[in-house]
């Protein structure tokens, strides 16, 4: 009997397990443009970040098969981020010393662009703020969720994939 997966008993891929899923991007890739970065380690049916894409981008050998992206392909659009059912896609870009993350938002209150927000990182904890600089909303994204992107150091870029609004 195998051992459970860290991401299957605890709820979220840890980066050393996504370094061993797919290999990342260079950071001269991260610079051009966003770039799409699936963290989707699971062998299961769903492939609507295949479908989506505009460019072929997103690979898959089967419709069981976890998704690959093809970083010279992607153009960062943003659509699989939007369209995947496991809100497991998501957009880095180095900008400068900032990095921009897009990141789906299934929480209350929708931030606004502009406004700061607490960045959490995969086990929810807060890591420092950031600044919306888009919103999707829900209804114009093409799935059902909100979504985000943030400005925050480029050191979290790998690290935050949630935040947090508060308003007084």
């Amino acid at each position: 009997m195998s051992e459970i997966p860290h991401y299957l008993r605890e709820g979220f891929i840890t980066l050393e397990e996504l370094k061993k899923a797919i290999e990342l991007p260079s950071e001269e890739r991260l610079r051009k443009r966003p770039v799409a970065i699936p963290e989707c380690p699971q062998e299961i049916p769903c492939t609507p970040c295949k479908e989506i894409c505009p460019t072929n981008a997103v690979l898959m050998e089967n419709p069981n098969a976890t998704p690959i992206v093809d970083y010279e392909k992607c153009i960062g659009c943003s659509l699989c981020v939007q369209i995947c059912p496991g809100l497991a896609f998501f957009m880095i870009h180095y900008v400068g010393d900032k990095a921009r993350v897009t990141m789906p938002h299934e929480l209350l209150p929708v931030p606004k662009v502009g406004e700061e927000v607490i960045l959490l990182n995969r086990v929810g904890e807060e890591v420092g703020r950031g600044k919306v600089i888009t919103v999707v909303p829900r209804g114009k994204s093409k799935g059902d969720t909100p979504i985000i992107t943030v400005e925050m150091p480029i050191e979290l870029a790998w690290d935050v994939r949630a935040v947090k609004v508060v308003r007084e």
